[in-house]
């Protein structure tokens, strides 16, 4: 039965279906508030703002939960590849083995760049930020891999998000080894997704770099929890420009650009600046929380709460352990890692913390996993967009497979000068 909520303008009664999700999410529709009432709605940031129906990504920030097309989040990164991960956002479903086979061969034939993209690399300077370098070659790929702008067939899908996925990783590879000069490792077609990257980032042609287990393994989990989190904002981004029709590779692009800022894909940087202030500043981690609780310090505990979760992120519980396997079995000497260590038990067991919900999120142990294996400061948020470009490319298909999608065109409340006279020059 069809449930209504109802809203009185200027004295007049109006009826809003309610729309429930498939896990009970409830949501008022005011497809047609403006067509007859005359008003919108404001909300800033869209904090209570549904943008679309996705069938990708199901999130309860209350309850702490997280699954990719009903899939827990804690399965996927127990028992899962970040590829087969992948495959499950994109195409919907976990694929058999013959379907886990032809795409991993997909993979392997995209992986090596175009010669001609190769000189794109040089024509960036030694201090190019790596997400420039990043956003702009896949914009450049799109050029070489899809030139017609338009798949003809699933098939044609299917391989333009295969060669995405692999040459988004020889990309961010080479953009690292572009700006420390050293020449461009070629991917190697032996090794799973992420050893091969690894692979790229850090062979030179007198040694091979080989992973370790240990290290593979924390790399393709962070990999795993990184792939879709609904409707953030690079997401919705990579749906805005869809919804105009744009191609695969443009959309990403702008995904690209807008994980690239502080407060989204730089927030695991956040964490090791932290790390590397209370080291400096010769502050115990303890003395740093305590200062942390001050509103007035100036100080922020940095990789602590989350803006959907109000309970535990469930990324973070997995990567705890991680991190943790991790630094004991590479035994490292790094005093920013123990400095993380101990700022993670002080906050712990501390009830000011514990009180407010603010528990360590995915960004503190993703920077402390990163920084471990070796990953540069300024690349960790291109980590973060390898990672994420799966559930771009999933939210991409959906905008473009919707026969009922329109260009999106929010609304807004115009606060600025009446109505004005122009002015000639001599007289302002």
């Amino acid at each position: 039965m069809q449930e209504f909520a109802t809203i009185i303008i200027d004295g007049v009664e109006h009826r809003l279906p309610i729309v429930t999700g498939t896990e009970g999410e409830r949501a008022i529709d005011i497809s047609r508030l403006r067509k007859d009432t005359g008003l919108i709605t404001l909300d800033d940031g869209y904090a209570n703002t549904g943008s679309a129906k996705s069938a990708i990504t199901f999130i309860d920030g209350e309850k702490g939960i997280l699954r990719y097309r009903g899939v827990p989040i804690e399965d996927l990164a127990e028992r899962s590849s970040f590829i087969e991960t992948a495959e499950l956002l994109i195409f919907g479903e976990l694929p058999d083995e013959e379907e886990r086979a032809d795409f991993r061969s997909l993979l392997t034939e995209n992986s090596a760049l175009h010669r001609d993209m190769r000189k794109h690399f040089d024509g960036f300077p030694v201090n190019a930020h790596p997400m420039s370098i990043l956003s702009a070659m896949v914009n450049a790929l799109q050029a070489h891999d899809i030139p017609e702008h338009r798949f003809t067939d699933e098939n044609g899908f299917r391989e333009a998000a295969a060669s995405l996925l692999a040459k988004t990783r020889t990309i961010a590879a080479a953009s690292y080894k572009s700006h420390i000069g050293q020449p461009i490792a070629y991917p190697r077609y032996d090794l799973p997704y992420a050893e091969n990257f690894l692979h790229m980032m850090f062979s030179v042609p007198y040694r091979d770099y080989e992973a370790t287990p240990e290290v593979a393994h924390a790399l393709n989990m962070f990999l795993v929890l990184h792939a879709d989190h609904e409707q953030n904002c690079s997401t919705s981004t990579v749906r805005m420009v869809a919804s105009s029709g744009a191609n695969l590779y443009a959309s990403v692009s702008a995904g690209i650009n807008a994980l690239w800022g502080p407060l989204h894909g730089g927030a695991n940087m956040g964490v090791i600046d932290m790390l590397e202030h209370i080291h400096e500043g010769s502050w115990t981690a303890k003395q740093y929380v305590d200062r942390a609780k001050d509103k007035h310090s100036g100080v922020k505990l940095m990789g602590f709460g989350h803006r959907v979760y109000r309970n535990f992120d469930p990324r973070a519980r997995i990567l705890k352990e991680a991190a943790h396997n991790l630094l004991d079995a590479m035994h490292i000497d790094d005093p920013l890692l123990d400095i993380a260590r101990e700022v993670e038990q002080a906050a712990l067991a501390d009830d000011y913390f514990a009180s407010r919900q603010l528990y360590p999120n995915v960004d503190f142990y993703s920077g402390i996993i990163l920084r471990a294996i070796g990953i540069p400061l300024d690349m960790f948020t291109v980590l973060f967009a390898i990672g994420r470009t799966p559930g771009w490319i999933a939210h991409w298909k959906e905008v473009a497979d919707d026969p009922r999608q329109r260009i999106n065109r929010p609304r807004q409340v115009y606060v600025g000068p009446n109505l004005s006279q122009w002015v000639p020059r001599a007289e302002r």
